[in-house]
């Protein structure tokens, strides 16, 4: 094995943005990389993806960024921000009290930081492309991990057999898997690492659970979503509504947001309870416009006709919100869950793929700290007990960050069906943003942007912004006593001259 020679074998299940920074951060530390993926090359248009929507716009922000900055690939980084499209706040939309239309930005940020808007398939791409470059990395599609023996460093796959055409003009339709009479070839493969990153729901966390005692939570919240697309205008340049926002209509219990797109267009997601999509599909048509108009004023028809809207309701999937914690995230020497594969969240701080690729940064930061790498062992076994002991430290690390970005993304969907239009939100955040700006040496932030903006462990974030938030009601509470110190003097200084 790669062990014995002085080089790993690492082998990488699942070839999205985790799994792909995941292989290049292994193959540029000199290990010898193979990459399975259940689907189809995922650079195929074709290709269906696994929540089987036609696209998907994701915020990319710092923890990504920085997570890809540190590949040291020259030319990933730029080629992937060159494709993204900058989001400097929310823009609120509703409807006034004299039943006019209006939008309200919200900045992220009081430095005037951005989150990036980008389309996950175009980020794999890049990813793909500088893994198919390093002569150190294979990449095998249609490969189903079926089983793995932990303890002997096995696993299994299975080679599914994809119909294909001869036509580049035809593209592989990847529904058509050709029927065998026989189970599909399974082959059996080595390693001395593996990394799952296949995803919520895991097939290396199924296998490494027979092995590992897991602790497991798994949540799905009332929740559904189902995608829309608003399309480019013809003429007044391509956007229909600011490009620079993430724009939210929140409704109490509902809320519909929309990500802008290169081309113009925009991907929306309604997200609303299972009896709101039960009442919209029972509804006549003049009643389904008339409840969207209710919920979201200007969503239609001023940006989707009533046809398309009903169109796009009917076709698109309607699709649940799963909610994964578990411990630990590794089992051994021999492998590492990453990813959703280690704590899906629901997606309302836009942190679920950017987690992700800070678990790979994460994880290579304690594989180098514990010399994984740096000095190569004179023992067979050295590396493998070295990386034992970074892994356990990984999980200890990793563990209670994931749990607490999974929290504040639960909480975080109230502030934004609801909390947005919040007086007391409103204040809060323009006190803090205050004391960022005026008092920069205190070091005073958002949630938010400790959140999107810095590379703080998401359990301190929540530490700090509880501190922060103990101290701003002491300040209402002294300042609550002050005034009414105040007017008690001033009443009895009354009373006394009245004697």
């Amino acid at each position: 094995m790669a062990e014995l020679v002085g080089k790993q074998k690492v082998v990488v299940v699942g070839a999205g943005p985790v799994g792909a920074l995941a292989a290049l951060y292994a193959a540029k530390r000199g290990d010898n990389v193979e990459v399975y993926e259940f689907r189809a090359d995922l650079r195929d248009p074709s290709t269906t993806p696994l929540n089987f929507t036609k696209s998907i716009n994701l915020a990319l922000s710092e923890r990504g960024i920085n997570s890809m900055r540190l590949t040291n690939c020259e030319g990933l980084l730029d080629a992937v921000l060159a494709e993204t499209i900058p989001m400097h706040g929310r823009m609120i939309h509703g409807r006034g009290k004299h039943g006019d239309l209006y939008e309200e930005p919200q900045s992220y940020d009081a430095q005037g930081q951005c989150i990036r808007a980008v389309d996950r398939a175009v980020l794999n791409k890049r990813l793909l492309d500088h893994l198919e470059q390093m002569p150190n990395v294979t990449l095998k599609f249609n490969h189903k991990l079926t089983g793995a023996d932990f303890n002997r460093n096995l696993a299994w796959f299975e080679q599914r057999k994809i119909a294909k055409t001869d036509h580049a003009q035809n593209p592989t339709n990847n529904t058509s898997v050709k029927s065998e009479p026989d189970r599909p070839k399974e082959i059996a493969v080595s390693f001395d690492f593996l990394i799952g990153a296949d995803g919520a729901h895991s097939a290396s966390r199924y296998h490494m659970m027979k092995f590992a005692r897991v602790t497991y939570q798994q949540e799905y919240i009332d929740t559904l979503w189902c995608e829309f697309h608003i399309k480019p205008r013809s003429s007044d340049g391509p956007f229909a509504i600011s490009p620079n926002h993430l724009h939210i209509w929140p409704g109490g219990s509902l809320m519909f947001i929309a990500i802008p797109s290169l081309d113009g267009s925009f991907t929306c997601t309604l997200f609303a309870p299972e009896s709101f999509f039960v009442s919209l599909k029972a509804s006549a048509p003049a009643e389904f416009v008339s409840s969207f108009s209710r919920n979201f004023p200007g969503v239609c028809p001023e940006l989707i006709s009533p046809e398309e809207l009903q169109k796009q309701f009917t076709e698109n999937p309607h699709l649940p919100l799963i909610s994964i914690k578990c411990t630990p995230h590794h089992y051994k020497s021999s492998m590492v869950i990453l990813g959703d594969a280690a704590h899906a969240m629901v997606p309302f701080y836009g942190q679920g793929m950017n987690a992700g690729l800070e678990d790979v940064r994460v994880l290579f930061d304690f594989l180098d700290s514990y010399d994984v790498y740096s000095h190569p062992p004179k023992l067979p076994n050295a590396r493998k007990e070295r990386r034992e002991s970074a892994l356990n430290a990984y999980t200890s690390q990793r563990t209670p960050d994931a749990a607490a970005i999974n929290d504040l993304a639960l909480r975080n969907y109230e502030e934004m069906r609801s909390g947005v239009k919040s007086p007391v939100y409103r204040i809060r955040k323009w006190l803090e943003d205050s004391i960022n700006i005026y008092f920069p040496s205190l070091g005073w932030s958002t949630q938010y942007s400790r959140v999107s903006f810095e590379n703080q462990r998401y359990s301190e974030v929540e530490k700090a912004v509880a501190r922060q938030g103990r101290i701003i009601l002491s300040a209402i509470g002294l300042g609550f006593v002050g005034i009414i110190g105040f007017m008690a003097l001033t009443t009895f200084k009354r009373l006394y001259r009245g004697r």
